[in-house]
């Protein structure tokens, strides 16, 4: 069994990896630290054969987790480094490790559904993130925005807007300022997702890369990736666990050097 691990920038998720696949994911905000809960859950773990973790919380966090591995289990954490080229992924960045290793991971995770389908990823967490993915994972970049929480706190702080009620977001408006920032953020969200993916397509139908009857998988990931998702009007999937279903497949490849 390996366990696998995401750190992000808000909250550390992590699953058991066996022969029988990916196990359920749970999940911590880590506020910069190791929970005590998670600590008990960890100690209840049946000892694994390998650490594996995706880092974007910062090197202190992941020097407390490589810290906790060897106390828990006497393994060094093995910690996923952003390549340019892996297990059919090109990344298109001409510095890879400019990409964050959490989207990287991602990108694995929508590869490994269908190597050769075009996919628009969208993690919407503390940032929101969306990777554009051509078929044969061909990488073709990507855009980042301030995540929901972050996009709306920036707006109240630099206003006099007060937060007011919060309202469904499924209506295209809301009846109080407050509630507007929040439906706007949403809304801006979404509608970003669908122009990528759009885009995307007719990038692909006008260049013959594929079928008119075929577009591209939109997959949505990130803690509030079930808030946005009800705003889009085409089909998606959400995957909550997709960058640790890119560490599963990280983990296929050959042991590499203990990073954090």
């Amino acid at each position: 069994m390996n366990l696998l691990i995401d750190i992000g920038n808000t909250n550390l998720h992590w699953a058991r990896q066996d022969t029988a696949g990916l196990g359920p994911m749970a999940g911590v905000r880590h506020d910069r630290g190791l929970p005590l809960d998670l600590r008990s859950a960890w100690e209840a773990l049946d000892p694994p054969r390998r650490v594996l973790v995706g880092n974007v919380g910062g090197a202190d966090l992941g020097q407390a987790v490589a810290r906790r591995a060897r106390a828990c289990w006497g393994l060094e954490a093995e910690f996923a480094v952003t390549r340019q080229d892996c297990l059919g992924l090109r990344v298109a960045y001409a510095q890879p490790t400019r990409l964050g290793v959490d989207r990287w991971l991602a990108l694995l995770g929508a590869l490994g559904r269908d190597a050769a389908a075009a996919a628009v990823v969208v993690d919407v967490g503390t940032a929101a993130t969306f990777d554009v993915l051509a078929p044969a994972g061909r990488h073709l970049g990507g855009l980042i925005l301030p995540g929901l929480t972050m996009m709306c706190n920036s707006l109240l702080a630099g206003t006099h807007i007060l937060q007011g009620e919060q309202e469904s977001a499924i209506e295209p408006w809301a009846t109080d300022t407050g509630a507007a920032v929040a439906a706007g953020s949403l809304h801006a969200l979404a509608a970003l997702a669908e122009r990528l993916h759009q885009r995307l397509w007719d990038r692909l139908s006008e260049t013959g890369e594929v079928k008119a009857v075929a577009p591209p998988a939109l997959l949505i990931t990130g803690g509030d990736g079930p808030r946005i998702g009800p705003l889009i009007t085409r089909p998606l999937e959400l995957v909550p666990d997709l960058v640790l279903r890119g560490l599963a497949r990280w983990a296929s490849t050959s042991r590499t050097e203990v990073r954090t």
